[in-house]
């Protein structure tokens, strides 16, 4: 929270001694061209200076010029900012100060500019204090700076006191505001503040600027709130490429793929003076590797290298994401073998596309290369080696990784961070590690944390723990019904029915529905959705009827329906045909009847892949002789010849 200070500018980290002697030095310095100095008027050369980049040589004029004049002072503002140099810059400011300028609202825009882009926020804070006579360009100055700094809290109780007094915002206000809200740390009561921010937009007449409604679909799409985007989209009177893109995203990122490629579809075919670019572009790949849709995603491919869009590292990042997300790892490495310039997240993507396909030790060199090829490793990047270490059952080896965050990269862990590790050992049945850790966290663990715990205990039936990790869950996420499920598989794989029938009761009385399971298969470069038992498809009879063959094939050869995952008190052929009845069973029922013999199958999964699920499609892989690829929320499995590339470790 910020302090109010009073209206003098705070003491220097440098002396005034100190600053004399530096002019003093600069004075002496020998200067390669000859400076003839005017003692009435330096201003022409100051500025002319400035805009050559010799802020040296700018300064030392400046200390013999008893008139410097508005102009002068803006550029040698903007050449500390470009210049990165914050002595410079106090040095100019107490200069200002001495020659009265320090109160002059056009430069104050400026100072604070340049603080915040010295990243020294406090002394933005400082001058904005001190201007008595505020424009709305100095309002305007300290919101965008207090907002780019990450201060998105004290920028809107800046925007609520403007609104207060009367200040008339203008564009500029309303959108540094809204993005404040995207920077802030409350994201339920910023959601609400975001709304209000839309209220006040809509009665000062912005509804039809393209820039703030943009603004304002993409901060409810950082919130998660698709239906409020999709309002303020369809609103929209004038659409730019920016605005499509925003929603595109919003669909993307926000668990709804098929959406974004649809409306993808109809910016492409329906607008004819808008051209994708490349932040489209990324956001469309997104959708096409959550889908899994291989053959499509060639198809954008293409688009991009015919209209040369594929020279951002965002955009080559998101190609390996697709094609690693697809199954083709070698072309997601090939892609990257081939990039001129690697950055961190380039780095990150490779290692979290072999994390996904169960390749913890390539995970982890790749990681290791990365830091000798001088990468520092962001925090993103521990994420992605310690899920790949995860997936591998690599518990010795994360632990390691993780203690060198803080130790040999000055990384705090996060609370994400420390759901990596808590999944980890879990899944690797060391649950009490788990737990441990957990106890000791220096932050708060967070519904993530506790959610890994949960997950770790469904796998091994730890009734204690997902006691324990739900009910601090059932405290954090009152509402996720998810957590309720996972707790009641605990119990049913416990044989505690009555336990089971208890949280039941209790997710019914809370008026929550879990998460229907739902699959995506691209047959023919078209997409298909499938619910789990899902009746509407027109082949689905023809589908359940290849199923039951099959399962009673595989019965012969061993295959066990686990009917103990329908939580309902039914007789056991019932429960089979739930089981039957399951998304990526219908998808992979789909593809094995409309794609062409030997050709693989690549469904998607919006949840974990059930047990029953996993063990018949390494039954018909073999039946079938098919390779089948299903991508689940935790990784790709790849079945062949009825065996799983993941060795039954999910």
């Amino acid at each position: 929270m910020w302090v109010l200070h009073s209206p003098q500018i705070i003491q220097p980290p440098i002396s005034s001694l100190a600053v004399k002697q530096r002019t003093s030095i600069i004075a002496q310095q020998s200067i390669n061209n000859t400076i003839s100095i005017n003692p009435t008027n330096n201003n022409p050369l100051i500025q002319s200076l400035c805009k050559k980049g010799h802020l040296k040589q700018a300064l030392h004029l400046l200390s013999s010029e008893p008139n410097p004049t508005q102009q002068t002072y803006e550029l040698l503002i903007l050449s500390c900012s470009r210049q990165k140099s914050f002595p410079d810059a106090f040095y100019v400011h107490r200069n200002m100060a001495d020659n009265g300028f320090d109160q002059d609202p056009f430069l104050a825009t400026k100072l604070i500019d340049m603080y915040s882009e010295l990243e020294c926020i406090e002394y933005a804070r400082q001058v904005f204090d001190k201007i008595p006579r505020r424009t709305i360009y100095v309002w305007n100055a300290i919101l965008r700076a207090l907002t780019l700094s990450g201060y998105g809290v004290e920028a809107l109780r800046i925007y609520r006191r403007m609104n207060r007094i009367g200040v008339p915002c203008d564009r500029f206000t309303h959108t540094y505001a809204l993005k404040a809200c995207v920077v802030s740390e409350s994201v339920t009561s910023l959601s609400k503040k975001g709304r209000e921010i839309h209220g006040r937009i809509l009665r000062h007449g912005y509804e039809t600027h393209v820039h703030i409604m943009t603004t304002l679909l993409d901060v409810y799409a950082k919130f998660g709130n698709v239906v409020y985007a999709t309002y303020v989209f369809d609103g929209m009177p004038d659409k730019n490429v920016v605005s499509w893109s925003a929603m595109i995203a919003c669909y993307a990122k926000n668990e709804k793929p098929f959406e974004a490629l649809k409306l993808f579809h109809e910016m492409v075919h329906q607008i004819s003076d808008l051209s994708p670019n490349s932040v489209t572009m990324v956001n469309v790949l997104q959708a096409c590797a959550a889908l899994a849709a291989l053959e499509l995603g060639k198809l954008i491919h293409c688009y991009i290298l015919r209209r040369n869009l594929n020279s951002t590292l965002p955009l080559t990042s998101a190609l390996m994401t697709l094609y690693a997300r697809c199954g083709k790892l070698e072309v997601a490495q090939k892609i990257f073998d081939q990039m001129d310039k690697k950055d961190v997240v380039s780095w990150n993507t490779l290692i979290s596309s072999y994390g996904i396909h169960g390749f913890g030790m390539k995970a982890v060199r790749i990681f290791e290369k990365m830091i000798s090829a001088g990468i520092k490793p962001s925090a993103i990047s521990f994420v992605s080696v310690l899920g790949a270490c995860s997936h591998a059952g690599l518990a010795d080896v994360g632990k390691m990784l993780f203690r060198s965050m803080a130790e040999h990269h000055g990384i705090s862990p996060s609370a994400e961070h420390y759901a990596c590790l808590v999944d980890l050992l879990g899944r690797s049945n060391r649950l009490y590690e788990a737990a441990k850790v957990i106890e000791n966290m220096r932050i708060d663990p967070g519904p993530k944390v506790w959610g890994s715990l949960l997950g770790s205990c469904k796998i091994h039936c730890n009734v204690e723990l997902a006691e324990r990790a739900s009910s601090q869950l059932f405290k954090l996420e009152p509402t996720n019904a998810g957590n309720y499920v996972l707790l009641a598989d605990v119990y049913a794989e416990a044989g505690m029915w009555d336990e089971v029938k208890r949280v039941k009761q209790l997710l019914e009385s809370r008026g929550l529905q879990k998460v229907s399971g739902r699959s995506w298969i691209e047959v023919k470069r078209k997409i298909y959705s499938f619910m789990s038992v899902d009746e509407l498809n027109p082949q689905i009879e023809l589908i359940h009827a290849l199923l039951v063959e099959l399962s009673e094939e595989m019965k012969q050869q061993g295959y066990i329906p686990q009917t103990k995952l329908v939580l309902y008190d039914l007789e056991e052929k019932e429960k089979e045909r739930i089981l039957l009845g399951h998304s990526e069973k219908l998808a992979l029922g789909f593809g094995l009847i409309n794609s062409s013999k030997g050709q693989t199958i690549r469904i998607t999964k919006n949840l974990r892949l059930c047990e029953d699920c996993h063990t018949m499609t390494k039954f018909i892989s073999r039946f079938t002789g098919r390779e089948i690829m299903v991508r689940d929320v935790n990784r790709v499995h790849r079945f062949r010849d009825g065996i799983c590339s993941c060795g039954d470790y999910w």
